[in-house]
């Protein structure tokens, strides 16, 4: 999870390999920023196994019919498209598809972002997903709950998301 609009390559690129290298499928919102920035670098990963999945948005008054501009990546491989057009600071309303995002993941790793990531994080901590923030700059993590830890290496967030999914006994994220 992370901003729809700055990439944070720094942070993203090498999240994107890692995640396609140890075997376990992407889930977005499917837009763009760090959600095409992760996919990006998931799809360029020789011989991977999984998929990037793109939750995308409805666009306002017209429910599952499109997708706002921008929607889906061109990294998404398996779109699903939903009849919830709010987002942003409307992520976690009951008309967001970061309900689906953060209950579909079995880890949530949140990239910097904006008022939809956040939402992202407190529905993380709403039902109970293991959430991680990736960041390397301090300020990025203002506003996080303090249950949430802050890790700042690619490693870090693999020792997280590993032993979290070894505790669900799941293969994916």
């Amino acid at each position: 999870m992370g901003s729809g609009v700055d990439r944070h390559p720094d942070l993203a690129q090498p999240l994107g390999a890692w995640i396609a290298q140890a075997g376990y499928h992407l889930l977005t919102g499917g837009g763009s920023g760090v959600m095409a920035a992760v996919s990006q670098a998931f799809v360029s990963v020789e011989g991977r196994q999984g998929l990037v999945v793109g939750v995308l948005p409805a666009v306002e008054g017209a429910p599952g019919r499109d997708s706002p501009a921008g929607y889906p990546n061109r990294w998404v491989e398996l779109p699903i498209r939903t009849h919830l057009a709010s987002r942003g600071s409307q992520g976690d309303d009951p008309s967001s598809r970061n309900h689906i995002n953060v209950l579909t993941a079995d880890v949530v790793v949140a990239l910097p972002g904006g008022a939809g990531t956040a939402s992202e994080v407190r529905l993380a901590e709403r039902y109970g997903r293991p959430c991680v923030a990736f960041v390397i700059d301090a300020d990025h993590a203002l506003g996080l709950p303090p249950s949430v830890p802050v890790v700042g290496s690619v490693d870090a967030v693999a020792d997280y998301v590993r032993a979290h999914l070894r505790f669900l006994g799941e293969a994916s994220v």
